[in-house]
């Protein structure tokens, strides 16, 4: 019986959660790195952002989203979201025995591994970039880095407004991005789920030489290390089926979403935590 329950394990779902939609940069991402993996993505809507909460309610909701994802059997949880990665995940990995992972390691190991300099930018929400969670995590892993922090709140609402190459978009990256790009940092992380639907326009902006880190791609990667290291993969040969949840229809979560994800979408459905 034992072998039978491993044997299947593997086909289970990957569960990914966020508080509303950044999140599907991650799935993306996951989408691309892991073809087959089956996967479900669970945006709280109805209660985000998680940027503005105390981190008690973030480990609280993070709780209730992972608890929805155990009951759908997963096989391993991806938290997509930067302030739940910073607040929350030590303490799901120590509730459910599936692995858990969240965005601010991968992104901070990419960084640390890329920079030549040891001077890495950082960009995020103003929740993401007081907390501090990224400095740390990067100063653990190298101390001789030295960590420059911009919070961008308006990209989050420019990515989802669909404003991401036009002039607003470049004289908005201009005006925060600036002063950062100007201290010697050779590596940036794009610190919210957001921001790399901007990508191109940051580029511009900072500069080629400044190579960006993806943190929803970093963690991607990961992922298909851990079902590796697991043998967790799926081994299907069809492509996975994608699967989408919120805890509310916030106005034109289609075609966000779709943006998000560069497809169309039709598997979405409320639930209630």
């Amino acid at each position: 019986m034992k072998s039978l329950q491993i044997k299947n394990l593997h086909k289970r779902p990957i569960g990914v959660f966020d508080s509303g939609i950044g999140g599907l940069t991650v799935a993306r991402a996951l989408f691309e790195i892991l073809p087959n993996e089956n996967i479900i993505y669970l945006g709280d809507t109805a209660r985000l952002p998680y940027g503005t909460k105390s981190k008690e309610t973030v480990i609280l909701y993070s709780i209730e989203c992972l608890k929805f994802l155990l009951s759908k059997k997963v096989k391993m949880i991806v938290v997509a979201c930067n302030t739940a990665s910073s607040f929350a995940v030590p303490f799901l990995q120590k509730i459910t025995k599936i692995p858990v992972i969240g965005v601010l390691i991968p992104g901070s190991e990419a960084a640390v591994n890329m920079t030549k300099n040891n001077k890495i930018g950082l960009i995020g929400t103003l929740g993401t970039v007081k907390s501090l969670s990224y400095k740390k995590a990067i100063i653990r892993l190298n101390k001789k880095a030295e960590v420059f922090s911009q919070a961008c709140s308006l990209f989050v609402q420019l990515a989802e407004d669909g404003w991401t190459d036009n002039k607003i978009a470049e004289l908005t990256a201009k005006e925060y991005l600036t002063d950062i790009s100007k201290k010697g940092i050779d590596t940036m992380i794009l610190g919210c789920t957001h921001y790399p639907i901007l990508k191109n326009t940051i580029s511009k902006v900072i500069g080629k030489n400044i190579k960006l880190i993806d943190s929803g791609e970093e963690t991607a990667k990961k992922v298909n290390i851990i079902l590796q290291e697991k043998k967790l993969l799926n081994t299907q040969k069809k492509k996975g089926e994608h699967r989408f949840f919120v805890t509310d229809f916030p106005n034109n979560f289609h075609q966000i979403a779709e943006r998000f994800l560069g497809k169309k979408i039709h598997n979405v459905k409320q639930v209630k935590l």
